[in-house]
């Protein structure tokens, strides 16, 4: 049996709602990777002890959004000022097809290094970097990436069975799949990786890259079906920009969520990145059908789509998790960063909307009514909750320890603060990350990895960005 205890924490954040936010006491017990009990708390005998002061313990994030392969990309000229349709042809469509195996491995590590280091446990990469007869298997490194860190991953196996954009001569490393092709891959995976279990180190999601764009509807019905058979769940971009409500309604004649209901992508084992563009009765729609939402606020921002109507969607009944998107559109693709946005814009859009009294408003109102517990529970319940990983996402007693320990005691940004708990997203920045402990493991120490030489890793990713421009 092992155990360990974290005691004298300044706060804990649970991850749950209301009073439950914050836990009673300072101290939490490991027991055999779960988190046995928190309170006021007495070491037992030979126990590790892991001091506190200082500190605040939340929740591991749960990151359900991310392109890990973007990791070489960050900061293209070519698309730096671009919106997102012009974005994905200068940067992801023009460089990815000249991404080695190594690239790509190195492009894995560096993201999902990244965000261990901001205190993200569990990582649902979406990796659409998939063609016929590839030379390698992307969706095995990227399992095995993330197991050398300890880090839980989702692999959401993207693709494509229609060109984008169509009828263009394409690299190899861009042309479509079939959806035979598609399929036999789904299955291998799940035979191969995915673990159903509650606190699964791995999982496979069924995730084409953009429903609208990606593949005919017929075959979105049949994927979906698979993966239901197959008991995977279903992922994918939606309505980040007006795009792509004049696409659908151009060729489907009604909205985005209307038609994801119609090929039977909507329930609680589906959730979309973005959603940023839903008019009221998609919201209800989404809602009553508890589908769920990757909010990817700096992405959002960056590519000016705008900002997703989270609130809304929470009030309506949908399921609301935090995602990073790709480190070619957000170049702090870290969760504290992204738990930082998350907090600011989502009461900016608030105060966006509200109207005077004298004009028949209610003033500011409840206007900035999203709270730094609102942001972790998203950030790490509701990601949880999105994945179905039901053993993870909350400190309490009996789930997983999956759990950050962030120091609030010495660096000044943090200096001041009337109450320490709301640090780390509240502040921003570069997290003070003392510990992150995965299933009770210790993944980091002191805003380190063990083994891993991060200077090595920055020469090696300079190097990288050089010979992938010289093939341009």
């Amino acid at each position: 049996m092992t155990s360990f205890l974290i005691r004298s924490a300044t706060a804990i954040l649970t991850g749950l709602e209301g009073s439950a936010a914050r836990a009673r006491g300072e101290d939490l017990r490991v027991r055999n990777g779960r988190i046995h009990e928190i309170g006021q708390l007495t070491p037992e005998p030979g126990e590790r002890q892991i001091n506190a002061t200082g500190c605040v313990v939340y929740p591991s994030w749960v990151n359900t959004h991310h392109h890990l392969f973007q990791s070489l990309l960050k900061g293209d000229p070519m698309g730096q000022n671009a919106t997102l349709t012009p974005w994905l042809v200068a940067t992801p469509t023009r460089l990815r097809p000249l991404m080695s195996e190594s690239d790509f491995r190195l492009a894995a590590r560096i993201g999902l290094l990244e965000l261990a280091l901001s205190g993200c446990g569990t990582v649902a990469d979406h990796n659409y970097h998939y063609w016929p007869d590839m030379p390698y298997d992307g969706s095995a490194i990227l399992f095995e990436e993330a197991a050398k860190l300890g880090l839980r991953f989702v692999l959401c196996r993207g693709g494509s069975t229609l060109p984008r954009p169509p009828d263009e001569a394409l690299p190899e490393a861009s042309r479509p799949e079939t959806l035979d092709g598609f399929l036999q891959d789904i299955q291998r995976l799940a035979r191969e990786f995915h673990d159903p279990a509650p606190d699964s180190m791995r999982r496979v999601v069924v995730a084409p890259t953009t429903p609208t764009y990606s593949m005919q509807p017929e075959e979105l019905r049949v994927t979906a079906a698979e993966a239901r058979k197959l008991g995977l769940r279903l992922h994918s971009h939606l309505s980040e920009t007006v795009q792509y409500h004049d696409f659908v309604h151009q060729h489907h004649g009604m909205k985005p969520v209307h038609f994801c209901e119609t090929v039977h992508w909507l329930g609680p084992d589906v959730w979309f990145a973005h959603l940023v563009k839903l008019d009221p009765d998609e919201i209800a729609l989404l809602g009553t059908t508890r589908t769920g939402i990757a909010h990817c606020p700096q992405s959002n921002g960056r590519l000016g789509s705008g900002i997703a109507p989270v609130r809304q969607l929470e009030a309506a009944g949908a399921q609301v998790s935090i995602g990073v998107d790709g480190a070619a559109s957000n170049e702090a693709a870290d969760m504290i960063s992204e738990t930082h946005a998350a907090w600011l814009m989502q009461r900016a859009r608030g105060g966006q909307g509200a109207t005077a009294v004298h004009r028949g408003g209610q003033g500011e109102g409840d206007a900035a009514a999203t709270t730094v517990e609102d942001v972790v529970r998203w950030g790490s319940a509701g990601g949880a909750a999105v994945l179905g990983l039901d053993a993870v996402g909350t400190l309490e007693p009996g789930k997983a320890a999956d759990l950050a320990i962030y120091g609030v005691d010495r660096d000044p940004r943090y200096f001041g603060l009337h109450d320490p708990a709301i640090g780390p997203v509240a502040s921003g920045g570069t997290a003070d990350l003392r510990y992150l402990f995965v299933g009770g493991k210790e993944v980091v120490r002191d805003g380190r990895v063990p083994n891993l030489d991060v200077m090595e890793l920055g020469r090696q990713s300079r190097e990288a960005v050089k010979a992938l421009l010289a093939r341009l």
